[in-house]
């Protein structure tokens, strides 16, 4: 029998299906796993589409790096809310930020070489890191979940190429400050390796929380990788499709893996995305306003059992990452019990690499506030009897 390729072997599985699968076998279960919004795409998405249907040419292979409209659009974007010049860089469009991510990695690695990734880290980061063959280095957050600075510094090497933050967080949805950002982007400039940046949740923040792009920062231009996403702010997860801004000396390469491994981004969702851009982000700030609510509900109700969870104090996203010291088992077999007995599904923190203790993620972007806050109740129930 012809085995696998040993590089997938060492891939994590996909934890959303796994629990999905637990939620089919679980009737009535509410879900706080998948981290998507409950809200559909704007009203002015439809008439870009049927401009996508009218071009004939709309339905021939476009150009790898995306439309020239809609990359126009992002250029507006990113100088208007980024504070981002394109001067040095290309803005790419890809389908989506995950096929992004491991677009970049296959364009600026080698096999062997190492992605440093503060811990909790998003899962299919890491699993990128290892399907393009290169090695996941995690390093520590502190107790709050922000970066170390010292521990990525420390966690260098010369097989480095990339240090990688996402913020708004992913799973944590902790807000790193502006001068932490800095910090890591100098340090990258410094030992001559690409800071990425996630910021596919820019526009989920709560109390005064303020979004900081390091692609803004000068002179970043030749070390920078900026990662975007429309799946989130505009209930486009299944249109797949997002954008990454890139050192000008990057875009060859990038057009090399894209053009082989997708061509271009979905032309219907190009368009789509032009519709998006065009309502901007006042369109998702109301659905915003009622996630704030249930994340007040859920920080205070899991703060109540602070003797035995500890809630990481967060200010973006729509994520509520806890660890569970007290509990005798480990973050699957803490997400299995409470579907099972409780009807309400959370994602295993060992899936964001938190092994060495039990950790779990609730997501409350994905329903409607009743149905949210309904689900964090039965997540205290189960934790209260649990532990």
């Amino acid at each position: 029998m012809i085995s696998p390729s040993q590089r997938m072997a060492s891939v994590q599985q996909p934890i959303i299906p796994v629990i999905g699968d637990l939620i089919l076998a679980n009737p009535g279960t509410i879900s706080l796993g998948q981290g998507i919004v409950h809200y559909p795409p704007p009203p002015d998405v439809e008439g870009y589409i049927r401009r996508f249907w009218d071009d004939p040419t709309a339905h021939h292979y476009g150009p790898v790096e995306g439309l020239e409209p809609l990359r126009f659009a992002i250029a507006e974007k990113l100088t208007r809310e980024n504070k981002v010049s394109l001067e040095g860089r290309e803005a790419v469009v890809t389908a989506g930020s995950n096929m992004g991510f491991l677009n970049m990695l296959l364009a600026i690695t080698d096999p062997g070489a190492e992605v440093i990734l503060p811990e909790p880290f998003y899962f299919n980061q890491e699993m990128a890191v290892r399907i393009a063959d290169c090695v996941p280095v995690t390093v520590p957050t502190d107790t709050e979940g922000h970066l170390k600075i010292e521990a990525i510094e420390g966690a260098m090497s010369q097989k480095t190429r990339a240090v990688v933050t996402v913020s708004p967080n992913n799973p944590t949805g902790i807000v790193y400050p502006e001068a932490a950002l800095r910090a890591v982007n100098a340090l990258c400039k410094d030992r001559g390796v690409y800071h990425i940046s996630d910021e596919a949740y820019e526009y989920f923040l709560y109390d005064d929380a303020v979004h900081f792009s390091p692609a803004s920062i000068d002179d970043s231009q030749s070390h920078t990788i900026c990662l975007y996403s429309l799946s989130k702010a505009y209930g486009f997860a299944s249109w797949r499709i997002g954008y990454a801004v890139i050192p000008e000396a990057l875009f060859g390469a990038l057009r090399k893996v894209q053009d082989t491994n997708v061509i271009c981004a979905t032309a219907i969702s190009q368009y789509a995305a032009l519709g998006a851009l065009q309502a901007g982000a006042d369109y998702c700030r109301p659905y915003v306003e009622d996630m704030a609510i249930v994340r007040r509900q859920g920080t205070q109700a899991l703060n109540a059992l602070a003797d035995t969870v500890h809630l990481l104090p967060n200010s973006g996203a729509f994520y509520l990452f806890a660890e569970v010291p007290g509990y005798d088992g480990d973050g699957l077999e803490l997400a299995q019990t409470l579907i099972e007995r409780f009807g309400v599904a959370v994602i295993p923190g060992s899936a964001f690499g938190v092994t060495d203790r039990c950790a779990f993620r609730a997501s409350f972007g994905a329903l409607q506030s009743d149905s949210a806050i309904a689900g964090l109740d039965r997540l205290v129930t189960g934790l209260r009897t649990l532990i």
